[in-house]
């Protein structure tokens, strides 16, 4: 641990070397901190200074189109440790540094808790994209709310996104999106690292979108008898029928939804009430929407894990009756990037199923982007002007 704690303090202080004219700090880097930088290719430098190492490696995820790791970090005569990669693609990506066997976070950027950790991560910026950039516009507010579940027993922590003008506008009551992240990811994850609040706030003042209450909850619940932590992703297919609904199923039905509807400003039905998630979020919404369609009535699947899809059989049946399931649904919108293969070709074969049993739906595709927040930000940006109208 003292070992730990003294690479650590060391990696800090390599923060303050000057990068390259054309390297720029990374957005998500701690204050004051120079690296990694981000060069005018999209390449990206990283640099540490730990001169008592012998071996530093920037590793990722290699899920997703940014570092792919474990790359070596080359040493110099002060101890520092940098290297070069890219060109990177656009957007966020997880790394940590692995030194001498043991993996360490880089105090130079920002903490994100992604893989059931907190980690580094770096923005590399998509050149004349800025619909989840700060703006000169009117700003919501993140507000963390926390509540006792009587599923759990416990206490539960969920991130309230209010629009611009909720506190001065007290008569205005508000639709609400349900907004869920992916597995091994929390609450806090499409606020920060999906920057939500902020592709609202720009299509709220662009006029594009209605003024929404957006609740983002940790996806993971326990009985009460039952230890917690993650939980797998579920699949995205029907229950069984009569079989029991899950922990956080029902902490969405019985105490999420009945929190927010007495705590905050709502319209309170299922005409102003809706629900989306990215992965295990996406499948998540599957299975509580279509299980609950008195509650729901606009649905949006981010890159969700569709492994098969049958229109008639699919969760209970719901769109065996195309024309009552339209009447019903006022928005069922399927997403993906194309550089996620699977998840790409599963909600490929779920909209093209359904378009054959003509059940009304959106198929959206991100083009060149893999399972990653670029990919549902703009899913986001394309699924959130649709709903509430």
């Amino acid at each position: 641990m003292k070992r730990v704690l003294i690479l650590a303090a060391a990696a800090s202080a390599g923060c303050w070397a000057q990068p390259a004219p054309d390297c720029q700090p990374a957005p998500s880097n701690a204050a004051g901190a120079l690296y990694p930088c981000i060069h005018s290719d999209l390449r990206v430098t990283f640099r540490m200074v730990a001169p008592d190492a012998h071996k530093v490696l920037v590793s990722s995820n290699n899920t997703d189109g940014g570092i792919k790791g474990p790359i070596e970090l080359v040493r110099d005569g002060s101890g520092a440790w940098s290297v070069t990669v890219g060109p990177v693609v656009p957007g966020f990506h997880y790394y940590w540094y692995v030194v001498d066997g043991i993996e360490v976070s880089d105090p130079s950027s920002e903490s994100y808790f992604g893989h059931n950790k907190e980690l580094s991560g770096v923005e590399v910026p998509e050149k004349g994209t800025d619909f989840y950039d700060v703006k000169d516009v009117p700003h919501g507010d993140v507000r963390t709310h926390w509540y006792r579940s009587k599923t759990t027993g416990a206490w539960r922590r969920a991130y309230v996104y209010t629009p611009p003008g909720y506190d001065r506008n007290a008569n205005a009551r508000y639709p609400v999106l349900y907004l869920q992240h992916g597995a091994n990811e929390n609450g806090s994850s499409w606020s920060r690292q999906g920057r939500a609040g902020l592709i609202l706030d720009n299509l709220i003042a662009a006029g594009k979108a209605k003024a929404m209450i957006v609740v983002m909850e940790t996806g993971y619940a326990s009985q009460p008898t039952a230890p917690f932590g993650p939980a797998p992703a579920p699949a995205p297919a029907p229950a069984a029928a009569g079989s029991s609904p899950s922990a956080f199923e029902r902490i969405v039905l019985d105490d999420l939804i009945p929190m927010i509807d007495g705590t905050y400003r709502t319209v309170a039905d299922r005409e102003h009430r809706a629900m989306a998630g990215l992965s295990m979020g996406g499948a998540q919404t599957l299975q509580i929407t279509l299980s609950h369609l008195d509650k729901f009535s606009w649905i949006g699947c981010f890159s969700a894990p569709i492994r098969s899809f049958d229109a008639k059989t699919a969760y209970n049946g719901v769109f065996a009756d195309a024309a009552a399931f339209n009447r019903k649904v006022h928005l069922l919108w399927i997403g993906a990037g194309t550089a996620e293969t699977a998840m790409h070709d599963g909600a490929k074969t779920m909209h093209e199923a359904l378009d054959k049993a003509g059940v009304k739906n959106v198929f959206y595709e991100s083009q060149g982007t893999a399972h990653e927040f670029q990919t549902w930000r703009r899913d986001l940006a394309d699924f959130a002007p649709r709903l509430f109208r």
